[in-house]
């Protein structure tokens, strides 16, 4: 019945919200999801597979959007509540964004196909979740203070070393987020500054995905596929708000040691899975 298909649609927005922001892969637990509640729109396989591949990716832009609404002011170079310098200090954090995007961009362009079929497997996904998760206890345990505590602070070389680490997130399972957060904590960020300019590289990196996902595909939806496909951004965006919130609330007190367990146990579960074939 499809009143089930827009049920598993919602509790997929859900998902999607809350583990992208969080450093703990929202591919591994996209795959886990997909696995035990797979969307049936179509009756056609092929064209049920096509539009499933596209909604995992086209979901994310009410994630986008989540974060284009928490940090529009902060985003917005045009602001008339900001001075001259505050605006063109917005400018230059885009420039820092952009510089940040290029390395997984060029990678992801030149590469797509080839990761999609070697490594897009729930295998691929486990390894990753466990590895990236001993790296976040490990780094935390052995964390020295923060060099680097405002986003003016952070120079353009440090934004393209970011970046480089972003394209780690091409694996499956390794975490956007995870790879950035991760890999700004090494470069001497403090946990904030990791933090938001994680959300601000997602902005072109999800967009660029989203788009190149749709050109690829180039597939004509109808109007039930049209509104499972809003369901899901709009569920996303509401559930992104929340996670954002409580994210940058919750590192305020606390480091990113949890990820790291929670990472290796769902990696192991996505092990287990693999091995008894639920997966």
């Amino acid at each position: 019945m499809f009143i089930f298909e827009i049920i598993k649609t919602i509790i997929l927005g859900i998902v999607q919200g809350i583990t992208e922001w969080l450093p703990i892969s929202s591919t591994g637990h996209m795959i886990l999801v997909d696995a035990f509640m797979p969307l049936k729109i179509y009756e056609d396989i092929t064209m049920n597979t096509e539009f499933v591949d596209m909604f995992m990716v086209v979901i994310q832009f009410g994630s986008i959007l989540a974060v284009l609404l928490l940090y529009f002011h902060k985003l917005n170079p045009f602001s008339p509540k900001k001075s001259a310098i505050q605006k063109k200090n917005t400018w230059i954090l885009w420039f820092k964004v952009l510089v940040a995007a290029l390395p997984a961009a060029i990678v992801g362009l030149l590469f797509d196909d080839v990761i999609d079929a070697v490594l897009y497997n729930p295998t691929t996904v486990a390894i990753a979740l466990i590895v990236y998760g001993i790296l976040f206890i490990v780094i935390e345990k052995t964390k020295k203070p923060a060099k680097i505590t405002t986003l003016e602070s952070l120079d353009y070389f440090t934004a393209l070393k970011i970046g480089a680490f972003q394209m780690l997130a091409l694996i499956p399972g390794t975490s956007r987020s995870g790879s950035t957060i991760l890999g700004a904590t090494i470069l001497g960020c403090s946990r904030k500054v990791a933090s938001e300019f994680s959300f601000f590289l997602a902005i072109p990196m999800m967009f660029g995905a989203s788009l190149l996902k749709l050109i690829k595909l180039q597939m004509s939806m109808d109007a039930t596929g049209i509104f499972i496909l809003l369901l899901g951004m709009i569920v996303a965006f509401v559930v992104s708000i929340i996670a954002i919130k409580s994210l940058m609330k919750y590192i305020r007190k606390h480091d990113f040691t949890i990820f790291g367990y929670y990472r290796i146990i769902l990696g192991i579960i996505v092990i287990a899975c693999v091995l008894f074939k639920v997966i």
